[in-house]
């Protein structure tokens, strides 16, 4: 027999057989550990002939009958797009956290503590805007699911015993804002076909139907999964909700100023219309919650903005009032009978301003009040730093307030502007969890999540979750370097080894791309290094063939970076050839973009182009001599204050507030991290004009609040107070000071071994430095070439 005709048959037979073979293997499975056996028999389920992909809004609910309550009732819990969830008309939780779908968070709950004897009431508000959604936002289509986790929760079950309705009073509204906004839409509410019992025992309409099944809630990893939603839990705690004043009226229009507005209310009249201004103080980010009494017919807008602007669209001082307006998202609702309703919208917001518009029908519209609820990601601010010098207590506190906002079931590099995860913020975002709240989870989250966006080709996307594919190939090599600091900063041995063969795919597709002289060939797609002034959209020059300095500098961090894990974690072998990689790049970097006539570095070996980042880059990596690191410095920060002029130097990019970080990093490895706090001029003259967050960028700046212009609440920890890990995860510490003219330091920073505590004062001798080590950390405590190993525990010593 011919040999294709005989494996032909052969695959044939084995086809045939497969149904009777795969059958008996389940059978057997049955009985003895049958993977199928653990799945979840909950069904993900939707309302009936309604849009799966288009915009929707859905109710679901369930009676359950307990003749006791029980000690627990643990269910889980998850939705596409988001959810919010109640027990008997009490709020239990919203989700899910945005991931992607082959990562699809579900929330767990206990119920027992909203749960009543007799009658209980499982209801949950669904959401899916469309093409309106946010970019963060992924999905595959409007469902919900629950799943009790024992046989009493079975109860809660999603499937067929649930209903569901359309609620047509909900839609979304389009976001006309000047500059690029990623954020979610407004929301409108006709409260006049808004079903206002929805989550009540007995429903009032007619609409509610019996739920149709999309398919069994799969767990990732699961045989034959029946849809698109590979089910993970989510490990990251519930968002923080808490009551905050709301702030006070500045300006009203059409009414007299209300005395007591929010705590009390103000009334429109028939056909009237009033604006009335909230100034929160603060930047914020949550919920505004309006009590409207009566006036059917009257439409309220809630309008927020970060600044007030001019006629000429310029912000200015932002705590400037007169001649200014809002300008930005706005929520509406429509009130729809005589009753007192409270409107709060559906997703979190962000504003310093919040205008309330009002236009009243034929009734006369009473607003009871305005409550904020803030919410963000449950950080606690574990670590401290005070000094002699008050001044730094605003930069401080404006630096933390900034990281909060910035910080939901994502990093986000703006809240108001662009809800999305990039890795660039993401980086300094991670470092300032670590070293001022002393918690992971979230940036655990980031280094996942970015891993998990990996294209075939090898590199991460360069923001995720994401919708829209962007691709950032620079921020893939400071990925590596977040891995990195996560495992020297909280030295979690397994989650970095985890990492590992998606750094080598990131390295790999550079090194493919290294050019025989050891610079960076070309780059495509986005190579974003900063939004420097003459940076064309952010990108460095790179000549026809490539040699981007500032990119093949990048690609040494990142080889280092992953030799050092290799040589720990991974392998030596592969550790050796990084460095030889590395060692090749430097070299070219240091040969063909020198300029002896600049003591400087240029951008590529054209050296046309010269800039702050590649000489900053090249002082921090060692590209540079320790003996002309400190000159170099002097030369790119000439004619700054603390910094003396240099005539006949060529110009040069500025480095932006983002890439500052690193600047503050070649300051302190050179040496010069008593000139640190010199740098800090920017963020002084942001105070001055009345920011409360940080911006994006120097003036004008689209966005007030972005967290990597937050990283002098790390600097003041690890270079002024001077406190770093000397070992992974904080084995032994290294705490070198460098207090510049200060006199007095005060720090405490929070570690995964236990808090160090730091005093510092100057003396005529010397300084003066009381030390706490937790228990099991010893280190080292450094100061003018001296040095004194510290055991675990106090110490009082005095250094000349």
């Amino acid at each position: 027999m011919h040999t294709s005709k005989r494996i032909f048959l052969c695959v044939l037979f084995l086809v045939l057989l497969a149904p009777i073979l795969i059958g008996g293997c389940f059978a057997r499975a049955q009985g003895s550990g049958d993977p199928k056996a653990k799945f979840w028999t909950a069904e993900w389920i939707t309302a009936p002939n309604a849009p799966q992909r288009d915009e929707v809004v859905l109710h679901f609910r369930k009676i359950i009958e307990l003749a006791e309550v029980p000690q627990h009732f643990d269910v889980d819990v998850s939705g596409d797009n988001q959810f919010i969830f109640y027990v008997n008309q009490k709020r239990v939780g919203n989700g899910p956290s945005r991931s992607d779908l082959g990562h699809w968070r579900y929330e767990t709950y206990d119920l027992a503590p909203f749960l009543r004897t007799g009658k209980n009431v499982l209801a949950a508000t669904v959401w899916n805007f469309g093409m309106h959604t946010a970019i963060a936002q992924m999905s595959d289509r409007s469902g919900f699911l629950v799943h009790g986790h024992h046989d009493t929760e079975r109860a809660a079950d999603t499937g067929s015993s649930w209903e569901v309705e359309v609620e047509r009073g909900v839609r979304s509204l389009p976001v006309r804002v000047d500059g690029y906004y990623a954020a979610d839409p407004g929301v409108r509410v006709d409260g006049a076909t808004f079903d206002w019992s929805w989550d009540g025992d007995v429903p009032v309409n007619g609409s509610w139907k019996k739920a149709v099944a999309l398919g069994r809630g799969s767990l990732r990893g699961e045989i034959d999964p029946p849809n698109n939603w590979q089910l993970v839990r989510d490990r990251l705690p519930a968002m923080e909700l808490k009551l905050v004043p709301a702030g006070k009226v500045v300006r009203a229009e059409g009414i007299p100023m209300p005395p007591d507005f929010p705590e009390h209310g103000f009334t429109v009249p028939a056909h009237g219309k009033a604006r009335i201004l909230i100034d929160h103080g603060t930047l914020t980010t949550g919920y505004p919650a309006v009590t409207v009494n009566g006036g059917r017919g009257a439409t309220m807008r809630l309008r927020y903005a970060e600044a007030l602007i001019d006629d000429e669209g310029q912000k200015g001082n932002r705590n400037e009032i007169a001649g200014r307006h809002v300008q930005g998202p706005v929520d509406e609702f429509v009130v729809g009978d005589a009753e007192s309703r409270e409107y709060i919208p559906l997703i979190w917001r962000t504003w310093r301003y919040l205008q309330i518009e009002i236009e009243a029908a034929e009734q006369a519209v009473q607003v009871e009040g305005l409550k904020t609820w803030f919410s963000a990601f449950p950080f606690v601010e574990r670590a401290s730093f005070s000094s002699d010098d008050e001044s730094l207590r605003p930069i401080w506190d404006v630096g933390w307030r900034t990281a909060r906002l910035d910080a939901h079931d994502t990093y986000m590099d703006t809240p108001y502007w662009e809800r999305l995860q990039y890795i660039g913020d993401t980086r300094i975002q991670a470092l300032i969890s670590y070293v001022v709240a002393g918690d992971d989870r979230l940036a655990r989250q980031a280094i996942e999540a970015f891993n998990d966006s990996r294209i075939p080709d090898g590199l991460t996307q360069s923001r995720y979750p994401s919708s829209l594919v962007q691709m950032i190939p620079t921020f893939s090599l400071l990925w590596i370097g977040m891995v990195n600091d996560f495992w020297f900063y909280r030295g979690d041995a397994d989650f970095t080894r985890a990492q590992l063969p998606g750094m080598r795919a990131v390295l790999e597709w550079y090194l493919a791309r290294q050019r025989a002289d050891g610079l960076m060939g070309k780059v495509p797609w986005w190579p974003f290094v900063d939004w420097g002034k003459d940076f064309g959209y952010g990108m460095p020059p790179q000549d026809e063939d490539g040699g981007s300095a500032v990119i093949t500098l990048q690609l040494v961090e990142a080889l280092r970076n992953a030799a050092e894990i290799e040589t720990a974690l991974g392998e030596p072998r592969i550790a050796d050839s990084y460095r030889e990689a590395a060692r090749r790049a430097a070299e070219a970097v240091r040969k063909l973009c020198w300029n002896e006539r600049y003591g400087l570095f240029a951008d590529t070996p054209a050296q046309k182009h010269y800039s702050q980042h590649v000489n900053i880059l090249a002082v921090w990596l060692d590209v540079v001599a320790a003996e002309q690191q400190k000159d170099v410095l002097k030369r790119i920060l000439a004619g700054t204050a603390g910094f003396e002029a240099m005539p006949g130097l060529p110009p040069m990019t500025a480095a932006t507030y983002y890439f500052r970080f690193y600047l503050a990093r070649a300051l302190a490895h050179a040496g010069m991290g008593d000139q640190y706090l010199q740098l800090l001029g920017p963020w002084r003259e942001m105070l001055s004009m009345g920011l409360t967050t940080w911006a994006e960028s120097p003036e004008p700046t689209r966005s007030d609040c972005h967290a990597w212009s937050a990283h002098p609440n790390f600097d003041l920890l690890t270079i002024v107070a001077g406190i770093r890990p000397k070992t992974a995860g904080f084995d032994s510490v290294a705490i070198e000071p460098h207090l510049g003219a200060l006199k007095h330091v005060e720090a405490v920073f929070p570690t995964p071994r236990g808090a160090v505590e730091v005093k510092y004062r100057r003396a005529p001798s010397g300084l003066e430095a009381e030390v706490v080590l937790p228990a099991g950390v010893s280190g080292d405590l450094i100061w003018n070439g001296q040095e004194e190993h510290l055991q675990p525990g106090q110490h009082t010593v005095m250094l000349h």
